[in-house]
């Protein structure tokens, strides 16, 4: 007996049951198993009517999964790569500034957890590249490895 290929359909839900999609990222996704271009459109209309598909679900589940990791910056650039509208990745990351620094504090301390020494140039550049390549903006991180004390952070929620 031969196993039948999944449908576009199957196909999507599947994809949609892992985790939450942007119709733009799911539309790349499923592109190679398409017959034609009109059925990928109307497969995802359906799916976005009957509630499948939500960019701003699709947004909190980056912000979600992401944030305690990274900051504005490189979060602004994953919802741009799923496709995500400009005005709801500009929403998203103006919600995220507000704990920018206490989420910078919290990585560096899991990776650092002290200031470099006071002569130690290269200690402080390394915990600087770090702080940068996740995304947090150079005034944030310059208050973290500066040594900001806990009591200046704004709380996490």
């Amino acid at each position: 007996m031969a196993i039948q290929p999944l449908s576009l359909k199957g196909r999507a839900l599947r994809l949609l049951g892992a985790r939450e999609y942007a119709r733009a990222e799911l539309a790349r996704k499923l592109a190679p198993h398409a017959q034609h271009a009109g059925q990928i459109d109307s497969l995802l209309d359906d799916l976005a009517a009957k509630g499948f598909i939500s960019e701003q679900r699709a947004a909190e589940s980056v912000v979600h999964r992401r944030a305690p990791r990274l900051g504005a910056a490189r979060i602004r650039q994953e919802l741009r790569a799923k496709g995500l509208p400009p005005e709801l990745i500009q929403q998203t990351v103006a919600a995220l500034q507000a704990s920018e620094v206490a989420r910078a504090h919290k990585v560096w301390g899991g990776k650092f957890g002290a200031p470099a020494a006071p002569g130690d140039a290269a200690g402080r550049a390394r915990q600087i590249r770090f702080l940068l390549s996740r995304g947090f903006s150079s005034d944030v991180v310059r208050r973290v490895v500066a040594g900001a004390a806990d009591d200046d952070l704004p709380l996490l929620e």
